[in-house]
């Protein structure tokens, strides 16, 4: 009978999700790409997200949760917050930390030349 819980165990942790994976999709899922870039590098006047101290992370995403800001471009971090759960902040939190950029397949092709004088 050990035997088969160990084993039942063992095919229970294989589908679970490690938390940097659930942050990811977490990320995706609240759109916070929108503002803080696919690659987490912060869009526009957003910040970087990428590999930043999660402690501190940690720390700012609770206080949005309750509902406090520093500043008033802050104060829209708080309705994406508001709704967030320990673990989701843990998530969250894992995957900015950890981040690594992965290469797309999918590139432009920049190496593209022009050869001749336009076909006229």
């Amino acid at each position: 009978m050990r035997y088969l819980l160990s084993i039942f165990f063992l095919f229970s942790l294989s589908d679970a999700s490690s938390a940097y994976e659930l942050g990811k999709k977490l990320y995706m899922k609240n759109g916070c790409f929108s503002c803080h870039g696919r690659n987490l590098e912060g869009v526009h006047k957003y910040p970087y997200l990428a590999n930043r101290a999660k402690g501190y992370m940690t720390y700012k995403l609770q206080r949005f949760r309750s509902k406090i800001s520093d500043t008033q471009q802050q104060e829209m971090m708080i309705p994406f917050a508001v709704g967030l759960s320990d673990q989701d902040i843990e998530n969250l939190t894992t995957y900015m930390y950890e981040f690594v950029e992965q290469e797309s397949k999918e590139k432009y092709d920049d190496e593209y030349q022009t050869h001749g004088h336009g076909g006229s």
